[in-house]
């Protein structure tokens, strides 16, 4: 699929947030991504009257859930379909087999109204429809991707990348859906909080995509939105979303995550959401999400990774279990 033309208007965030009414705010990562994207959830909800939908993806931690990848809808219980792989979840949605839970049921228990839970297994041409057919179903009028960290945007190449698969997939379909004519922004919600992208690394890649145009504006976390983050990471199991609340409160310095494997540099730049232009994005930065642009599974696209010579955490995890088993 060819990615967005260039010439088109410039994407002003500001704008896009102060006139939207019912937006679809997705944590693209998995596990606590979710809470990243509250942050900019709630900004539209407390400042601009906004009725926000609240979203993120079918693929938990493995201190959650063991086994590898990400859950399929027909693997989910206690759910409604609003689109092909992608579901309303509720606080009691779970794993049929296992009982586990996902960041995005206890979301819904914290909020009290439901969160859409969409399956990256189906690619981004499946992702993209799924969450076009759930923004219709929903009445939303502008679909905001949010990474938290930012290694969205990585070329592949980077020492600290360690989950870039279920980025690039939920990315390129943000991509697509943006080429298809849907109102659309994707967002880097505390820049070097997950450990895997330095600052500076992260310094580059925004400015790549600011050469090219497609920087869309950013945003600080702001006290009464920084409360609400507080509550949702106290109820849901996020270590790179709560350390930009440690940024917003004042923290510098090293810390670490990921029982020790990664560390973060706490600065005040951890408390920002940095918003783009997704087609942008794939046209300069974000190569590893244009390579998947066409992948029509989420195998396809570690596939397609693996040629860039990029390990993913769905290799990760296999391992692991495989290790666990042995």
């Amino acid at each position: 699929m060819p990615l967005p033309p260039d010439g088109r208007a410039r994407i002003d965030a500001d704008a896009l947030l102060a006139r939207t009414a019912r937006p679809l705010v997705i944590g693209i990562g998995g596990g606590g991504d979710v809470v990243g994207a509250l942050a900019t959830a709630e900004a539209c909800r407390i400042h601009a009257g906004a009725r926000p939908v609240l979203g993120g993806v079918s693929w938990e931690r493995r201190p959650i859930d063991p086994e590898p990848g990400p859950r399929r809808t027909g693997e989910i219980e206690a759910a409604r379909e609003l689109g092909t792989g992608v579901l309303a979840a509720r606080s009691d949605t779970h794993v049929r087999a296992s009982g586990v839970r996902f960041a995005e049921s206890r979301m819904a228990e914290l909020l009290g109204e439901e969160v859409v839970l969409a399956d990256p297994n189906v690619g981004a041409p499946g992702a993209a429809d799924g969450l076009a057919a759930a923004a219709e179903a929903l009445g939303a009028d502008l679909l905001v991707f949010v990474d938290v960290g930012g290694d969205a945007l990585a070329h592949g190449d980077e020492p600290g990348l360690a989950s870039p698969l279920c980025d690039a997939v939920m990315l390129a379909a943000a991509a697509r859906l943006a080429a298809e004519g849907h109102a659309v922004l994707g967002a880097v919600f505390g820049p070097g909080c997950d450990g895997e992208l330095t600052l500076a690394e992260l310094e580059a890649r925004i400015s790549e995509i600011a050469a090219a145009g497609g920087l869309a504006g950013a945003r600080a976390i702001s006290p009464a939105v920084a409360d609400r983050l507080r509550e949702a990471a106290a109820a849901i199991p996020t270590e790179a979303s709560a350390q930009a609340i440690r940024a917003f409160d004042g923290e510098r310095g090293t810390a670490t995550i990921r029982r020790g494997r990664r560390t973060v540099e706490l600065s005040p730049v951890g408390a920002l959401t940095v918003y783009f232009d997704v087609g942008v994005a794939l046209r300069s930065a974000a190569r590893l999400a244009a390579a998947v642009i066409d992948c029509a599974s989420l195998e396809d696209a570690n596939e397609a990774l693996h040629a860039l010579g990029v390990r993913t955490e769905l290799d990760l995890e296999r391992d692991a279990a495989r290790t666990a088993r042995a």
